[in-house]
């Protein structure tokens, strides 16, 4: 996939400058949130000399381990992976299953120290990180880790999510790798590969916690699709990511959560036209009335501009009937691909809905 930005220019949020042909590879969900990324602190935890003991939950068996990813790759080793290290998103998956990761790499902490959203329940203190912005990866920290496993997302296969193309090699010599992939694919079938995942890697996937989990996400889905297809009529709803410059309609098919969202009932706005690579389209702020809606998702990831960014910038902003009608919400595009993560966002986006109203065109 390619990025949604045009390959002729390098970009900027205001915090670094990343060229398209490093994006292009990965597309970032999301170039816009992810340009953002540059100004967040490179942080490491841990020791070079005394790595952390991360295990990958209880043992399986003392012999081979095997696992195909989604890039069609059987991944074989002597015996079940402990060490592991993982994309901060893949690692907050694992979190949710019991296995902890000796080091992330990706957006693991926010400027000001605190734990980025995307590390979900990772103590961001205690793990190593290799680095905090793309391109960051410190491959000689990785190595002293001394790594039985390395695993991350994909969004362009067989690319991994935030594993620099220079070093690409380099790393993947040092530890056998899975990919899974999260875009263009059913929310839950991207859960349940994870869940195939941390099942073989020691995860009591059938604990009562676990259990517990699927059903709020279960319930929250019941939730939704109730607020979407109320008999007060439907909701056009647009998902959006925000930038000095451009505006960015997401193409609800080309993100795994909008089309779980969609599948349920949600009624998305479906832009007539797309970037190169799809997933977005650009419009300038002074087209952003080109569609209507009546419900705004608003990217809310650090690094993209937010409504009250966007009320003091953007005076066309303002014409929008949702933005008249204070029917905005925000939109987390990177959640953990795992029930827990993703009970609560549905549930926010039903209770959303069930409080806005139609709007005239």
């Amino acid at each position: 996939m390619n990025s949604p930005l045009s390959a002729s220019r390098s970009l900027s949020t205001g915090h670094s400058t990343f060229t398209d042909r490093a994006l292009s590879r990965r597309t970032l969900l999301t170039s816009v949130g992810a340009l953002g990324l540059g100004g967040l602190l490179t942080a490491c935890g841990g020791s070079d000399d005394e790595p952390a003991d991360g295990r990958a939950g209880a043992s399986t068996s003392g012999g081979p381990w095997t696992f195909k990813d989604d890039r069609g790759t059987t991944v074989r080793t002597d015996s079940t992976p402990k060490r592991i290290v993982a994309f901060v998103g893949a690692a907050a998956v694992l979190h949710d299953f019991g296995i902890e990761c000796v080091g992330v790499f990706g957006p693991t902490k926010l400027e000001n120290g605190e734990p980025d959203p995307r590390a979900g329940g990772i103590d961001v203190n205690k793990v190593t990180i290799l680095g905090n912005t793309y391109p960051q990866f410190n491959v000689e920290r990785y190595a002293a880790l001394r790594p039985d496993l390395l695993v991350a997302q994909m969004t362009d296969p067989p690319a991994l999510w935030y594993v620099p193309e220079e070093s690409a090699k380099k790393i993947e010599s040092l530890a056998p790798s899975v990919g899974i992939l999260t875009t263009k694919s059913s929310l839950t079938e991207v859960i349940d590969r994870f869940t195939e995942l941390a099942a073989s890697l020691g995860a009591d996937v059938k604990s009562a916690e676990l259990a517990a989990d699927r059903t709020i996400f279960e319930t929250a889905s019941a939730h939704l699709r109730r607020a979407a297809t109320r008999s007060s009529g439907r909701l056009k709803v647009m998902a959006i990511s925000a930038a000095p410059d451009l505006m960015y309609v997401a193409n609800p098919d080309d993100f795994t959560d909008l089309r779980y969202y969609k599948s349920l009932g949600v009624d998305f706005v479906t832009p007539a036209k797309l970037s190169e690579g799809g997933f977005w389209h650009q419009l300038s702020w002074e087209n952003v009335d080109t569609y209507d809606a009546d419900v705004i998702l608003v990217d809310n990831r650090p690094g993209t501009l937010q409504p009250a960014d966007l009320a003091k910038a953007e005076p066309t902003w303002a014409r929008l009937p949702a933005v008249r009608a204070k029917q905005i919400f925000p939109w987390v595009n990177e959640e953990r691909f795992s029930h827990a993560g993703y009970g609560p966002r549905i549930d926010s986006l039903a209770a959303a809905l069930e409080k806005s109203k139609k709007t005239a065109a």
